[in-house]
């Protein structure tokens, strides 16, 4: 095992260190942390409790990950964090672990980016290649699809959901669900569309982007019920699975209500 662990950095014994790690002075990796191949912590990053980072993870500093969760129920369980591959996570972001109440885990996917100040609270779950712009916040029990972009000053309510490659605009404070695709703003963020720029940058179909618009039209037109509406997309559009996705990511509703247009 080859790392290059800097005489001035604090590493418990227990922690698991794998090939190629770089840890800077002044940092701290607790007894039951595993840093996987190539990972780097620079100075002052903090690494604690049962915290697992992925291949290639970059970690810079005063960034702090796996110290408990704010959550008063929290009576020092063994529950953990995990930190997928080649992310990029910026000074002073906080990554809390799960709680029992919660399913005892966080999960953060790879190729993410987590700027200045961004908080991931306790048993939140979240895709691939999100991005969060500083001091972005996320509660507890909130759950996020892959390419999502969270913009700067953002506040998520505890058990939101956001779908894959939603849009959420600066400054918004978002208390229930964001279909995937869509495009919410907001102080009490609303739906104003679709993240067209952010389907558009993952190279979507014209075609399946044309079938997104007209089905999104569908669901949220003022006549019928939304239920009514539904049904008549899945009858119209069933074939497109993007289309499909957001009804299916509708259907499943329950701990929050939807973001609506209009709101």
């Amino acid at each position: 095992m080859t790392a290059g662990i800097h005489p001035r950095a604090i590493v418990e014994e227990g922690a698991e260190i794998g090939e190629g790690v770089e840890i800077a002075p002044f940092v701290h990796v607790g007894a039951h942390v595993r840093l996987h191949d190539r990972v780097k912590l620079h100075p002052h990053a903090v690494v604690l409790g049962h915290t697992e980072v992925g291949e290639e993870t970059e970690i810079m500093p005063f960034a702090v990950l796996g110290t408990p969760p704010q959550h008063l129920s929290y009576k020092g369980e063994p529950t953990t964090l995990k930190v997928g591959r080649r992310n990029q996570i910026r000074e002073h972001v906080t990554m809390n672990p799960g709680t029992v109440q919660g399913g005892g885990e966080t999960v953060v996917g790879d190729d993410c980016l987590f700027m200045v100040g961004a908080h991931i609270a306790h048993d939140c779950i979240l895709g691939d290649r999100i991005i969060m712009a500083n001091n972005a916040t996320l509660g507890g029990h909130i759950h996020i699809g892959d390419g999502v972009f969270i913009s700067g000053l953002v506040a998520i309510h505890q058990f939101s959901r956001i779908g894959n490659y939603a849009f959420v605009g600066g400054g918004a404070i978002v208390t229930g669900d964001i279909i995937p695709y869509g495009s919410v703003f907001g102080n009490r963020a609303k739906l104003e569309g679709l993240n067209i720029v952010g389907m558009k940058r993952r190279g979507m179909p014209r075609k399946t982007i044309h079938a997104i618009r007209a089905a999104y039209r569908m669901l949220f037109a003022p006549e019928g019920t939304l239920q009514e509406r539904i049904d008549d997309c899945v009858e119209a559009y069933g074939e497109v699975p993007e289309v499909m996705e957001m009804v299916t990511f509708m259907r499943a509703a329950k701990d929050r209500s939807l973001c609506l247009p209009g709101q």
